[in-house]
């Protein structure tokens, strides 16, 4: 019985620590970071005291909730430089980091905000905006990617982006894949594709009013 009872509390440990993390990514990914820490353990059925017990601050529990979502951004910036294309390297980067934030509103909150002393999220973004830039001076050289593109220009893309997150979520990742195609199209030093015919004018709707009934 002594033997078993320590292996038993780590047990017991362990499924309250998943449990915390499974409502934290549930709750920072619909509400954003600003979703107080009691709703997290409400909505994983434990005590306030079980979550500060695992996570004594808002920043620790940010940080490894989101651990997966950094280490998929990580893979994307590799993968984006290691591309033989750099017009598709670019590309690939801007949809996967769309995608991740789409997916997470609290993701987006903290790679975009640098949650609160949080240098985790804030070395990815730079090494994010370093690849960026890497892979932006590659395209350009390619003559793929218009000349005037500047790292303020991803910035700017991606804090638009984030008007999306009110959205519900299934409508919030199919914008977010649209809006990523537009910004690419915009990004891109290719000659627009000829212009479509022109639609014929759409039908006028006349809304008849009735008198009123006496």
């Amino acid at each position: 019985m002594t033997d078993q009872l320590p292996r038993t509390m780590r047990s017991d440990a362990r499924d309250n620590r998943a449990r915390i993390l499974d409502a934290a990514r549930a709750v920072f990914g619909e509400q954003g970071l600003s979703a107080p820490m009691r709703e997290v353990a409400r909505h994983g059925g434990i005590g306030p005291a079980t979550l500060y017990r695992h996570f004594p601050t808002k920043q620790a529990l940010v940080v490894e909730t989101f651990a997966e979502q950094r280490r998929a951004c990580q893979a994307a910036v590799r993968d984006a430089l290691a591309d033989a294309d750099p017009w598709h390297g670019f590309k690939s980067l801007i949809e996967r980091i769309c995608e991740l934030h789409a997916h997470s509103r609290g993701f987006a909150d903290a790679f975009m905000t640098a949650f609160p002393e949080a240098m985790d999220f804030a070395a990815d973004r730079e090494q994010t905006l370093r690849a960026v830039g890497e892979l932006a001076r590659r395209a350009q050289k390619a003559g793929q990617l218009r000349p005037d593109f500047a790292i303020d220009d991803l910035v700017l893309m991606l804090m638009a982006h984030r008007g999306l997150q009110d959205a519900p979520r299934a409508a919030r990742i199919t914008s977010s894949r649209r809006f990523a195609a537009y910004v690419i199209e915009a990004f891109s030093a290719a000659p627009p594709a000829a212009a479509p015919s022109p639609l014929p004018p759409a039908p006028r709707l006349l809304f008849t009013h009735s008198p009123s009934t006496p």
